[in-house]
């Protein structure tokens, strides 16, 4: 099998040409410009390179793959997941799993919760998100994100970010058992 990284035209010659000083100085010079397509062909597969691209590429791939809620003032390793999930996005549209996966992508936590689990309306859904520093922005990012993907009869109730911390709590009590003596003085 023959390696494209160091192949050679004259290695495909035969020998009669190969000895040619001409041919070997074209096979030369064509070697040069085919090891930069080989390099340039490799950089055309993005899939297996998902993680190494740039800035650029990454806008261009989200415009390809229709990725209704790309923003490209993101963090770039944000834009990525993005791209990454997008096939699986799409093909999940309309899905509690896919809703949740968006929340995970921009708010970095949370769930979904159906109507059904916390006595809402039918129909409804929350998000709940233990995520303290959700700000306006992340926010609408998410709503247009939500609106892609969700079912267009299910609506959202609300976005609830919770906070919790551990502390120690102490507890104290006292009992005290026994008569009372009340001693009067007596004039």
């Amino acid at each position: 099998m023959i390696n494209l990284d160091s192949a050679s035209l004259l290695d495909l010659l035969p020998s009669n040409l190969r000895n040619d000083p001409t041919v070997a100085a074209a096979c030369g010079a064509i070697d040069s410009e085919l090891r930069q397509l080989t390099t340039e062909i490799r950089q055309i597969n993005y899939f297996s390179r998902l993680d190494e691209l740039s800035s650029e590429q990454a806008d261009e791939l989200a415009w390809h793959f229709h990725i209704d809620f790309y923003d490209p003032a993101l963090p770039l390793e944000q834009r990525r997941v993005l791209i990454k999930n997008s096939y699986d996005w799409h093909r999940r549209k309309g899905t509690p799993s896919a809703v949740e996966e968006i929340v995970q992508t921009v708010f970095g936590d949370g769930e979904v919760e159906e109507w059904y689990q916390f006595d809402g309306e039918p129909g409804t859904f929350r998000i709940l998100s233990s995520n303290t520093s959700i700000t306006a922005e992340q926010t609408e990012r998410f709503l247009a994100a939500l609106n892609s993907v969700k079912r267009k009869s299910a609506h959202l109730d609300s976005i609830i970010s919770t906070a919790s911390d551990s502390m120690a709590v102490y507890v104290g009590s006292v009992l005290q058992l026994g008569e009372f003596i009340t001693i009067r003085q007596v004039d």
